[in-house]
């Protein structure tokens, strides 16, 4: 079976440990950390402390490419991408989940695809270059915030994350972008949205994307990577509720996966 994991993203603003938990208690296969302005999260000896307690592998971590952790480690991309890696490798973790460089690094975008393919042969790591959305439109324009566009297919790398709530936000049809990977799609961000601009991260199955017909194709096709429920509790109005839906998200996945 293609492993399903648990993001700690998911539990925000709960601290890294409560993702460890919630997966071990719902029977998820292990979790992606999401690096961040949470200490442990940024910890090796943390986290293998967390790995070990809760016999949750991490799958995959999420370099600290978001607006909001511009300074974590430090604030030059290239170190953070790096560390993110070292971090990986550390933990046995297989995949670094990373976002296209911002227009304004303009040093960083120029040898990023470099960069990428550098630590990845030097690693073993898969650095898998994750799709992105425009901004909101502004008077009805959308605004392009990444080097050198949302779609990390139109420069090429080895490794990809196709993210369902991003292709949602910025109208993109999911199942084409997953061809145009081929077989470079490493990792799946499973999240579900309404074509609203905006970065939903909805249980998947409550919005329009294509959530299961991506699973059955992954499932008939050999999927090498693991598919990670990136979703957003952040409203949930108790803990009952939160293990609720995450583990409708996890049901449904193991159902598509399972076909």
């Amino acid at each position: 079976m293609i492993p399903i994991g648990l993001s700690t993203a998911s539990v925000w603003p709960r601290r890294a440990e409560a993702g460890f938990r919630y997966a071990a208690e719902l029977g998820y296969d292990g979790v992606e950390v999401m690096v961040w302005g949470d200490q442990d999260s940024q910890d090796s000896a943390t986290l293998r402390r967390y790995l070990r307690g809760y016999g949750m592998p991490v799958l995959s971590l999420h370099s600290p490419s978001l607006l909001i952790t511009q300074r974590v480690w430090s604030p030059d991309p290239t170190v953070r991408l790096r560390r993110s890696v070292e971090l990986a490798a550390e933990l046995d973790c297989p995949t670094v989940v990373v976002h296209p460089p911002f227009v304004w690094q303009r040093r960083y975008a120029k040898r990023f695809p470099e960069l990428v393919a550098e630590l990845s042969e030097r690693t073993g790591i898969a650095i898998a270059v994750e799709n992105m959305f425009p901004a909101k439109p502004l008077r009805n324009v959308a605004v392009h915030a990444f080097h050198p566009s949302i779609d990390p297919t139109d420069v090429g790398y080895a490794d990809y994350t196709l993210d369902l709530s991003h292709t949602a936000a910025a109208g993109m049809n999911a199942l084409e972008l997953a061809a145009r990977m081929g077989t470079g799609l490493r990792h799946v961000h499973l999240a579900d949205g309404t074509g609203l601009p905006r970065d939903e991260h909805l249980i998947p199955g409550r919005g329009t994307q294509p959530c299961g017909e991506l699973l059955d194709t992954l499932s008939e096709t050999g999927f090498p990577g693991s598919v990670i429920i990136e979703v957003s509790t952040r409203t949930d109005r108790s803990d009952a509720e939160r293990t609720t839906n995450l583990a409708e998200a996890l049901l449904y996945t193991k159902l598509h996966l399972a076909r």
